[in-house]
């Protein structure tokens, strides 16, 4: 028998499998087991009510999923009345994942649903802060810093801090995290895109851009996993195209501490499981005692610390 049990910081999982924010809500559990899952990562809440993008919000690509939801929220109340009570219905501990546009009502949101029942608080630092022209807080190390320190002085929970890959130096956002206090990375958060419908000659999502999701973004985001676990000292959850077990023991070999699936679940209900089982079975017909192990396992021909070079071929 394998071991799957993990740590992220100071926070003990059966099993390094969970959801990504926006994918799951209590309602799979009509459909899929969620006490065999190592976490529960709820669909990011803001503060106030949304109504998310305008419609369609959704469209199939080659290999992906674009989404332009928008963050639609019921707010603080509703979460606090009707979804954490029915996820305490459930054995793994829940990770609430957090959005707001300044860093102070990021740290108001963080000390509000800092309550009993909530192990961790995800941060989805992805999204737009009006404090620096709608940038996306993780698009810049200084204002990933600033907006991480403020959550930290707000919960003394677990703080994890999702990422965007949509930056030139993913890296030093990580490193910028990590000093500002976080206790772990979720990398990374969807891909800006677009899509043309050719019937039309119109986007074919609602807000023209939105962020790609599925098995076509996993070649970027797996280095981009890499990269940030050679960067810092703190656990990193990949995310980003996982749709089965080989997926997901590629980027904890890459470095990743623990695996977070998000559009394969919209194709299966119960790929999370098939993860865990498969996960499972990969370890033990490589005699692999914890799953642990296979944590930064990669194997590279260089024998200094030196980062890899990438230039462009000659032509």
């Amino acid at each position: 028998m394998t071991d799957m049990s993990v740590r992220i910081g100071g926070l003990a999982l059966a099993n390094p499998v969970m959801p990504a924010s926006g994918t799951f809500a209590e309602g799979l559990a009509l459909a899929a087991d969620l006490d065999a899952l190592g976490a529960l990562v709820t669909k990011t809440i803001t503060r106030e009510l949304r109504a998310g993008n305008p419609l369609p919000r959704v469209a199939e690509t080659a290999g992906g999923m674009l989404n332009a939801i928008g963050i639609p929220s019921k707010g603080v109340p509703y979460f606090l009345e009707h979804t954490l009570p029915a996820m305490r219905a459930f054995a793994p501990p829940l990770v609430v994942s957090i959005s707001a546009p300044t860093a102070e009502g990021f740290a108001a949101l963080a000390a509000e649903v800092s309550v009993p029942g909530v192990a961790a608080i995800e941060a989805n630092i992805s999204c737009p802060n009006i404090e620096e022209d709608g940038r996306a807080f993780a698009m810049r190390a200084e204002s990933t810093e600033a907006v991480i320190r403020r959550l930290r002085a707000a919960t003394a929970l677990p703080l994890w801090a999702k990422l965007t890959p949509n930056t030139g130096d993913v890296p030093e956002v990580a490193r910028a995290a990590e000093e500002a206090g976080a206790d772990a990375l979720v990398v990374a958060n969807t891909i800006l895109a677009m899509s043309v419908d050719l019937n039309t000659f119109r986007p074919r999502l609602g807000n023209v851009m939105g962020g790609l999701s599925g098995p076509a973004i996993k070649p970027i985001v797996l280095r981009q996993v890499y990269q940030c676990a050679r960067a810092v000292r703190i656990p990193v959850i990949g995310c980003g195209g996982i749709s089965t077990a080989e997926d997901a023991a590629e980027y904890m070999i890459a470095g990743a501490a623990a695996v977070q699936v998000g559009t394969a679940t919209f194709l299966h209900p119960g790929a999370m499981e098939a993860v865990i089982e498969g996960l499972a079975r990969f370890c033990a017909g490589r005699g692999i005692a914890r799953v642990a192990e296979l944590t930064g396992a990669i194997r590279r021909e260089e024998t200094d610390e030196a980062e890899i070079e990438w230039a462009e071929p000659a032509p």
